[in-house]
């Protein structure tokens, strides 16, 4: 891993515990992450012990190794860190690793941002406790924003931890070989008050790794695409719903029409997505899309624009990280053409 990244996610978790003994409250925010982190880490036990011991389940056992196998293509084919990430599994007892709180105003989707020392402001802050995150998110709508409350199966230390499989990772087998490639895409570059530049990066290191990954694991193939059309199709409403609300936003109407114009484009979207779907829908909800998903085309660019070398694409990606944010996003759009 990079020398400098190493370094900037190192000096984060040493600000946040200074930062927790320095208020001296126990109620301190950073204090709530240095705990939940400390927790999460002491669950850890190692792979290769529960593939040796004839008890453990048969299920977890297949997931294990699937694990191992993902993780053995992503520092082979995909030149992603190899450290001691993914060598072990950690049972949390819980649906989730962490819950998110995203918020935004009544007329726009402009992410409210949470700032902290080292790494920049970031479109959402986390908690390993949901009632903390259901009081924050409380808290923001007495102040007049949309909150919307995720729960996160994984997440990354940025490789200043060896993070492990986490039990909130679902079972499906491309599910969790597309998770190790985020995450651990997450080690090659990190952008501080990026959070769009972060994710979608990732995301697209997922997309493209799990492509590859599937040409060798022909018995996931099938699945797998049926679970990854639903979810394009999924994200593609997601995403036409924010581009139409963002019109609306940006319009001279009134904002009572503003507003009716909103009710109707979420009604709308509800349809679109089926009966089946239930979640919460406002503007703070629509967030994680753009997130996510924003600059994915360009990074793909970028990887053809490399002749698909992994190191090269990363190097480049390093280079766009060095940016401010302004001359990054100019760049992006570029490649986005």
């Amino acid at each position: 891993m990079d020398a400098g990244l190493k370094r900037r996610a190192g000096l984060a978790v040493a600000v946040a515990v200074a930062a927790c003994a320095a208020s001296l409250l126990s109620g301190c925010y950073y204090g709530h992450l240095v705990g939940g982190q400390y927790e999460l880490l002491s669950r850890r036990q190692p792979i290769a012990e529960l593939l040796a011991n004839p008890a453990t389940d048969a299920a977890l056992r297949r997931k294990l190794e699937r694990t191992l196998d993902a993780r053995s293509f992503a520092v082979r084919e995909l030149k992603l860190p190899d450290n001691g990430s993914y060598t072990r599994y950690a049972d949390l007892d819980r649906p989730y690793a962490v819950w998110n709180v995203f918020a935004a105003p009544e007329l726009s989707l402009q992410a409210h941002e949470w700032c902290y020392p080292m790494l920049g402001c970031l479109a959402y802050r986390g908690y390993y406790d949901p009632q903390r995150a259901q009081a924050e998110a409380q808290a923001l709508r007495e102040q007049g924003l949309e909150t919307f409350v995720a729960g996160i199966p994984a997440y990354s230390t940025l490789g200043w931890f060896d993070d492990p499989l986490l039990s909130t990772i679902g079972d499906a087998e491309d599910g969790v070989a597309g998770t190790i490639f985020h995450e651990l895409a997450h080690q090659v570059e990190f952008a501080g008050g990026d959070t769009a530049f972060n994710e979608s990066f990732a995301t697209f290191v997922e997309q493209e790794g799990l492509r590859r990954y599937l040409k060798n694991a022909p018995e996931l193939a099938q699945a797998a695409h049926l679970r990854q059309q639903r979810q394009a199709a999924s994200v593609g409403l997601m995403l036409d719903c924010r581009r139409r609300l963002e019109a609306i936003y940006a319009s001279d109407v009134p904002d009572a029409e503003k507003r009716e114009r909103k009710r109707a484009e979420f009604e709308r979207l509800r349809r679109e997505a089926g009966a089946g779907f239930a979640g919460e829908l406002n503007n703070a909800s629509l967030l994680p899309f753009g997130l996510y998903h924003a600059w994915v085309p360009a990074f793909a660019a970028l990887f053809r624009a490399e002749g698909e070398d992994w190191n090269a694409f990363y190097q480049q990606v390093g280079e766009l990280a060095d940016l401010d944010i302004e001359a990054r996003q100019r760049r992006l759009e570029e490649l986005n053409r």
